[in-house]
């Protein structure tokens, strides 16, 4: 063991290599140049997928970019170095663009594949540290790190190296999201089970309470039947006319007020109770807004209407918490 690192502590030790891996990182700024802007706009018109290989740390890395760009509207795909050589080169098609990583650029594996997309016509993007490599010299655009010392003490594990392959694929696929005007909306559409996707996509319908789970009566209803649909449908009462529109609501708490002013209320005329004015949302409007709209009246269900004004449906506030848009 080295006693010149041994005898550090091991906040030291993070300290340091973090502070190697900050120094990489601004390295990589300043090597960024027009070969990043060709990379992005030889992306931009591939009408194929792009293709990402690499070996060992350089391949983990690669499968994340490739992950990255395919979540935020670049198809893409991982194709591994050694099994690229044993016959999952057939998923390279001549209309792909290749993203090759290898801080040596010249890792074997890799560079069997080399001809292969040379054959197929395919252009290579190669992002490494070394740009007279073999890797580099068959590429049509150099991405060069600027890695020439890892935060490991020997030089050997793949540290400051993996965290600029990192950064630069990340500043690729952004780059590539910005110039697609990729929206939130897109990414919602490509991560639906995430709390963004169901922010952006879920709407009231997709979970509101309808058909008989909907408590109302009609205006000529006296108030023990609302207090029935109350208790059996979690709180809260619609009163509607003959056709179904809105003309007043009751909750909970109109009823407590009730109670506190007479105790003989069962035969009370619902038309003297309820609230006529009764905060109402639409069956299209997301169920994040409808959210948003309860926290801001202070309640914890509103009735929903359809394109006829019609009463349709219930949401409640647990249901939408429930559904994990949060």
């Amino acid at each position: 063991m080295n006693e010149s690192f041994s005898s550090q502590s091991t906040l030291q030790i993070a300290y340091r290599v973090i502070d190697q891996e900050l120094e990489a990182i601004k390295i990589l700024r300043s090597y960024i140049d027009e070969n990043f802007e060709k990379a992005v706009e030889l992306i931009l018109v591939c009408h194929g997928r792009v293709i990402i290989t690499g070996l060992g740390k350089s391949g983990a890395i690669g499968r994340k970019l490739a992950a990255t760009l395919a979540s935020t509207g670049t198809v893409s795909y991982f194709l591994h170095a050694s099994e690229g050589i044993h016959g999952d080169l057939g998923i390279v098609h001549k209309d792909d663009v290749i993203i090759c990583l290898s801080k040596s650029g010249n890792t074997e594996e890799l560079n069997y594949l080399l001809p292969v997309f040379r054959k197929l016509n395919v252009p290579i993007i190669s992002i490494t540290s070394n740009p007279e490599s073999v890797l580099a010299k068959h590429s049509q655009i150099v991405l060069n790190i600027g890695v020439k010392e890892e935060a490991c003490p020997h030089d050997l594990a793949p540290t400051s190296s993996t965290t600029a392959m990192t950064v630069l694929g990340d500043a690729l696929a952004i780059a590539l999201l910005e110039k697609r005007g990729f929206s939130r909306e897109d990414f919602a559409f490509l991560h639906p089970a995430g709390s963004l996707g169901k922010r952006l996509l879920m709407r009231v319908d997709d979970i509101m309470e309808k058909g008989a789970q909907i408590p109302s009566v009609t205006i000529e209803a006296k108030m023990k039947k609302a207090v029935l649909e109350m208790a059996a449908k979690r709180g809260i009462c619609m009163v509607v006319d003959q056709g179904m529109h809105i003309l007043g609501l009751m909750t909970t708490g109109d009823l407590n007020r009730l109670v506190e002013r007479t105790e003989h209320f069962f035969d009370i005329p619902v038309s003297e109770v309820m609230n006529r004015t009764p905060k109402i949302i639409t069956i299209n409007t997301l169920a994040y807004t409808a959210y948003r709209k309860m926290e801001e009246y202070r309640i914890i269900a509103m009735p929903v209407i359809d394109e006829h004004k019609k009463l349709c449906g219930v949401i409640h506030l647990h249901d939408i918490m429930r559904a994990g848009i949060f």
